[in-house]
């Protein structure tokens, strides 16, 4: 095929620092050309922009104006690197964190841009965390009424969803609730601005807004929570798309913006972890693909609807058409690395780090590699950004047991990063005990540079562990999506195999590790067990949040 024949797709995959474009040959997956666009807000966490307003604890938005800038500059840029021409792309799809979701007028406005003093008027972040109160009410009052969608996702919904930072804006700001004619993911948002069309995907909705069964939870529970939240429902939209559909065309606007042709296809919206899948050709019942980074999500297709206690969700066509998708996953991973490495560690070590031109994170994998399996004498909990799955807690917090005046850096760190592949081996083995089996586990992700980190993984669960054959997982998979919608190929899963890229059992398990590393995880689950009731840690933290407030 000549290059003048080439057809191209660009993803846009929306992190929560930065969004990343890429352009994909849609004949086999090349990826010619890529830009990344950091947030200027990045996280807002202490205080709104401009007015300075103060938010609480637990708290993480940020800030429609950034996602438009990705399209503004990194699409252009990856454009221009890849050096094919603009005329022949034929589409572009594009991901995101989730549950990331905004209150908007009806034609898609932000009301952040028109009360950029209300903290409640701006987009909440997943990892916003401040609504785990209304989230245990939701839970509390679902579980008395034997609600039948509350199994669907593990007898808890989750604080980062959008049912309780929807309730937990009503209760705290009835004005900015009653202004907000929408409540959306920013995943479909960012559609409705290339496209200039409102849609809602069934991932969002099937995983983080109870749609279930054609319907979401009804109104006489909503207003059974809270009479004014009875028609909540009215703000998320009804008729939802399928993944891998046709949003719309590229509008003008936004053709001026990225620089690429006016009408072409734009895909379905959609969550960045899911998309992975495609873009490392897991699409298929029983592979479950991880993607690492500061949290991890796990998510995986099967041809059977199951009950998993703590799970995220289950979704039928939430991953591809025409199975269940399942999804759980862990609130903190590289975020635990990265907070340890902030704040723990002494002076000395960033010296000997820089004298042999290393990170630090380096050094320390180092260190830590040149252990034996369980010679730090530790055994850590990986809650410190609370739990996902499977205790959908996320007022759980961190603990590390076994520290002794000769406890050095390198030791807690190795014991972080066993406490996230213990919390791993739980989610598999919860999985499995629910009768979903895990046959391949994938690896996608930031944390896939780290192979000690991956060896470790590997011995903890016993498995082998296949990875993703592209650095820009997300932004890969959402060029496929933008390819099916293009009309290219007939469904994700013939786009997949012929664009997705993944290669099996790279890291494989050593047996004398993995004996003893079934030891310490045994004393992972005694403590994590002992704590999973949060009682004392709930104390600890409420104690915490009145001395900040």
């Amino acid at each position: 095929m000549s290059a003048n024949s080439e057809r191209y797709v660009v993803g846009v995959d929306y992190g929560t620092l930065s969004g990343r474009a890429v352009v994909v040959r849609v004949s086999d997956g090349a990826e010619l050309g890529a830009a990344v666009h950091e947030y200027s807000h990045r996280v807002i966490e202490d205080a709104l922009p401009d007015s300075g307003v103060r938010l609480g604890p637990d708290w993480a938005l940020q800030s429609p104006q950034d996602w438009v800038d990705v399209l503004r500059h990194a699409v252009p840029k990856a454009l221009a690197a890849a050096q094919v021409p603009a005329a022949q792309v034929i589409g572009i799809g594009t991901d995101f964190t989730a549950c990331t979701i905004l209150p908007a007028t009806a034609d898609g406005t932000p009301l952040s841009e028109i009360l950029p003093d209300r903290p409640h008027a701006w987009p909440k972040l997943w990892k916003h965390h401040a609504a785990q109160p209304h989230a245990d009410r939701i839970n509390a009052l679902a579980e008395e009424r034997g609600e039948s969608w509350l199994p669907r996702y593990g007898g808890k919904i989750s604080s980062e969803w959008a049912f309780a930072k929807g309730l937990q804006v009503l209760e705290e700001d009835p004005d900015v609730y009653a202004r907000a004619d929408r409540w959306i993911e920013a995943a479909d948002w960012i559609i409705w601005r290339l496209s200039g069309v409102e849609t809602r995907n069934v991932c969002t909705a099937g995983y983080k807004a109870i749609y279930q069964d054609g319907g979401y939870p009804s109104e006489d529970f909503l207003a059974a929570l809270n009479p004014a939240f009875a028609g909540f429902t009215g703000k998320l939209g009804q008729e939802l798309a399928p993944l891998g559909g046709l949003a719309g065309r590229l509008t003008a606007e936004a053709a001026e913006w990225t620089g690429l042709p006016e009408g072409i296809a734009v895909a379905v919206g959609n969550v960045d972890a899911h998309v992975t899948a495609a873009a490392a050709d897991a699409v298929r019942p029983g592979q479950m693909v991880a993607i690492m980074g500061t949290s991890t999500c796990h998510v995986m297709n099967s041809d059977r609807l199951a009950e998993v206690p703590g799970m995220c969700g289950v979704v039928r066509d939430g991953i591809v058409p025409g199975l269940w998708g399942y999804e759980a996953g862990q609130s903190a991973v590289g975020d635990i690395f990265g907070w340890f490495v902030d704040t723990s560690v002494p002076a000395s070590y960033a010296e000997k780090a820089a004298e042999r031109g290393l990170s630090i994170h380096d050094l320390l994998t180092e260190l830590a590699a040149a252990q034996k399996v369980g010679q730090h004498g530790l055994v850590a909990l990986d809650w410190q950004g609370g739990n996902r799955s499977v205790l959908v807690d996320h007022n759980l917090s961190g603990v590390i047991v076994g520290q002794t005046l000769a406890t050095r850096p390198e030791d807690v760190y190795r014991a972080l990063i066993e406490a996230t592949a213990f919390g791993a081996r739980v989610i598999v083995e919860t999985f499995e005990a629910a009768g979903v089996p895990v046959e391949e586990f994938v690896v996608a992700g930031g944390l896939l540079k780290n192979a000690f980190l991956m060896q470790v993984y590997a011995d903890v669960l016993r498995r082998p562990l296949s990875v993703i054959g592209s650095d820009q997982g997300p932004a890969l998979g959402s060029a496929i999506h933008a390819a099916v919608a293009a009309g290219a190929y007939s469904d994700i899963a013939e786009a997949a195999a012929a664009m997705g890229k993944r290669e099996a059992g790279v890291y494989t398990p050593d047996p004398d590790r993995a004996d003893a590393y079934d030891r310490l995880y045994a004393e992972y689950r005694r403590l994590h067990d002992h704590f999973a009731d949060g009682a004392l840690l709930h104390r600890l933290r409420a104690i915490r949040n009145e001395a900040s407030a």
